[in-house]
């Protein structure tokens, strides 16, 4: 085979794989053929499950504020019986305001939270609403007689998202809800060199233990996956795909000059040959 004939072999290769490559592109292909019965039980969405190292905003109600505040941080009841709160939501550091965590309360590495007047209570593996009805069961009637209210907010509910996308970084979820299609979209999309049948999902289980899962989006079947839904501080790694792989990879300095001194000598046998044909005729 002339060298003609095999330039132009890989010249075709590389125009049907040019044509080949939009049909790995779209996410979610054929998701509309998925039967609407499949996705209804896909579609429940379960509370987050507290771990440790997480932040908890908690506050108890009661119809009497003041009967309730011993149960909440920093407040007090002054001398007229009027409820004062003693530190605030932010903190002003260097001109500039910033989350005041002290407020909050955080998971320790037992699973446990120190409340007040309370005192420790194990959180690790529950859901928020079974939090506040163990808070609220030791409050009423041991403490007061009217029933109180709990309001519980995960205020650490983030991902990190890192590899091949356009604006890699931690991204937080203020309703406690994420998927993997909302946390890349909030990382700018995957870049051109984004493996998009291969983005790793890295969880940490309550228990401490690690899981690492792949997923496909272009599969269909990524919306009944259960790893659709994000759990907090889940990180995904966006892998590099082959051309990015190929761009990465380096030749060693020997087959660098090598492949330069061939270079050469082969335009200089083809200037000496279009001399040669240019005597010739």
């Amino acid at each position: 085979m002339s060298f003609k004939s095999y330039f132009a072999i890989l010249i075709c290769t590389a125009i049907l794989s040019s044509c080949s490559a939009p049909k790995k592109v779209p996410y979610l292909v054929e998701a509309e053929n998925i039967p609407a019965e499949v996705l209804a039980q896909a579609a429940t969405i379960k509370d987050p499950l507290i771990s440790p190292g997480d932040l908890l905003n908690i506050h108890v109600y009661a119809s009497n504020p003041a009967a309730v505040a011993q149960f909440n941080k920093g407040q007090y009841v002054g001398e007229n019986g009027t409820v004062t709160q003693l530190s605030s939501q932010t903190a002003s550091t260097g001109g500039t305001s910033s989350e005041n965590y002290t407020d909050y309360y955080l998971v320790n590495a037992a699973g446990d939270i120190d409340f007040p007047t309370l005192g420790t209570i194990h959180v690790a593996g529950m859901t928020k609403q079974q939090i506040c009805q163990t808070i609220k069961d030791a409050i009423y009637p041991k403490y007061i007689k009217i029933v109180p209210s709990v309001e519980l907010r995960l205020m650490n509910f983030k991902v990190t998202v890192l590899g091949q996308v356009n604006n890699p970084g931690v991204y937080t979820s203020p309703n406690e809800r994420l998927n993997i299609l909302e946390a890349l979209a909030k990382a700018g999309d995957l870049d051109i060199k984004g493996d998009r049948e291969n983005i790793m999902l890295i969880r940490t289980n309550i228990d401490g233990s690690r899981e690492v899962h792949r997923l496909n989006l272009h599969d269909r079947n990524l919306l009944l996956s259960p790893y659709f839904n994000l759990q907090q501080n889940d990180f995904i790694y966006v892998v590099p795909n082959r051309s990015a792989a190929q761009n990465a990879w380096q030749m060693s300095q020997a087959w660098t000059v090598t492949i330069s001194v061939v270079g050469g000598i082969s335009s200089l046998a083809g200037l000496v040959i279009g001399i040669v044909n240019l005597t010739r005729n």
